[in-house]
């Protein structure tokens, strides 16, 4: 079997960002990760024995001087020190277990010091979807001169319509060349033209931007704030991170992911001094329009023009939807979009992966007999992930309303 993951940055940028203000912040920290399948998807017997052996290949993989170069250049907000942690950084798979049960359900956990085990996240959930249409055989059904062709049009579109756009898709992407495809794509269509009214910024695939001479993209997770949420509480979880965030980077990475634990108990934490430090925000759950109008409003009873600010949207978006979106929002906002599945796995007839790797558990050191359960609050009803009764005490911390 051919290794999926061949290249230390061919990942999130904000895996690497997060990286660092967790070492700066909670360098003790250790934490648990559930992988969670929406789908229920059956995978073929023996898939978790492939997927293993994926994950034990990761210890191959290091990071090279091009790679650190490139970060020093493009990421120079990142201190020194954090690069010279990078070169020493060794993928343990002792950090994971892979299981697949009766059905053929995949189930996976990992555990151990978060500046570690953070930078599988990405990495895993590729692995998983490019595995699963090898395995399957979908991949031999993958036209990628047509791919090539499609995602300029898409470019054609969102550049037309005056979206400022960014790649999101490494997670669920269907291969590594479909993303490496759609990145080319996009560079060349916005080099077509120099008039053109949007703007294709770059990609959170620190590899591909490197590979393309594009700006490598992203801030934070969720997992930053749920962790947070569970070693303090979530009613002030939103506050202490970007406090974190701060001593870390000095108002650089300057747009916040606000929905860890919905609008309400974040817009509580979000002072004036924090809307001024964070050029952003950036919506990845609930109703757009209203997200934005809730957004606005809070712009305004600080008496900050919310016309002035970034609002990044990237909730599940088509190019269709961030058209739609960047017609009302302009108005408003300073606009823009990261886009991940849309892009990076949308060929006919393929059904992409529905799949994500959360922060289930935290502790602050390692000397702590005990972890603190965390979960996640999502603006959409059934996207709330952690264990149910989890879920239930927070919501009852922190006042969280439903169907608000």
């Amino acid at each position: 079997m051919r290794q999926i993951i061949r290249h230390f940055t061919d990942d999130d940028l904000y895996k690497f960002s997060m990286c660092c203000a967790v070492i700066d912040n909670y360098p003790r920290a250790e934490v648990k990760y559930t992988f969670v399948d929406r789908n229920n998807t059956v995978y073929p017997a023996g898939f978790a024995d492939l997927v293993r052996e994926q994950i034990k290949m990761l210890e191959t993989v290091v990071i090279t001087d091009e790679e650190i170069d490139f970060m020093r250049r493009k990421c120079n907000y990142m201190p020194s020190w954090f690069f010279t942690y990078l070169k020493g950084f060794r993928y343990n798979a002792d950090w994971t277990k892979v299981e697949q049960d009766a059905e053929g359900h995949l189930h996976m956990a990992f555990e151990g010091n978060w500046s570690d085990t953070i930078l599988l996240e990405v990495k895993v959930l590729a692995i998983v979807s490019e595995l699963y249409y090898m395995v399957t055989g979908q991949d031999k059904n993958f036209d990628y001169d047509d791919y090539y062709q499609r995602t300029y049009q898409k470019g054609e579109k969102l550049l037309s319509a005056g979206c400022v756009y960014s790649d999101f898709g490494t997670r669920r992407r269907a291969s590594f060349k479909a993303e490496d495809t759609i990145v080319r794509a996009f560079r060349d269509c916005q080099q077509s033209r120099s008039d053109w009214k949007g703007r294709f910024v770059g990609t959170s695939n620190v590899y591909l931007a490197m590979k393309y001479g594009l700006t490598p993209v992203g801030t934070m997770a969720h997992e930053f704030i749920c962790a947070i949420g569970g070693m303090f509480g979530p009613q002030m979880a939103n506050h202490i991170a970007m406090n974190a965030w701060r001593h870390t980077f000095n108002g650089a990475l300057g747009t916040y992911l606000y929905d860890s634990f919905g609008w309400d108990i974040f817009s509580l934490n979000f002072s004036e001094d924090f809307a001024n430090l964070f050029k952003g925000l950036r919506v990845d759950s609930g109703d757009n329009r209203e997200e934005l109008r809730k957004i606005c409003d809070k712009y305004k009873s600080l008496n900050i023009d919310n016309r002035t600010k970034q609002v990044i949207f990237s909730n599940a978006l088509t190019t269709d939807e961030a058209i739609e979106i960047q017609d009302y929002a302009s108005k408003v906002c300073q606009p823009s979009f990261g886009i991940g599945t849309h892009f990076t796995n949308d060929f006919p007839h393929i059904e992409p992966m529905n799949t994500v790797i959360k922060l289930t558990a935290a502790k602050i050191t390692e000397s702590w007999p005990f972890y603190n359960d965390t979960c996640k609050i999502s603006e959409d009803d059934g996207k709330h992930t952690g264990k149910p009764e989890v879920i239930k005490r927070f919501m009852e911390a922190i006042h969280f309303e439903r169907n608000k």
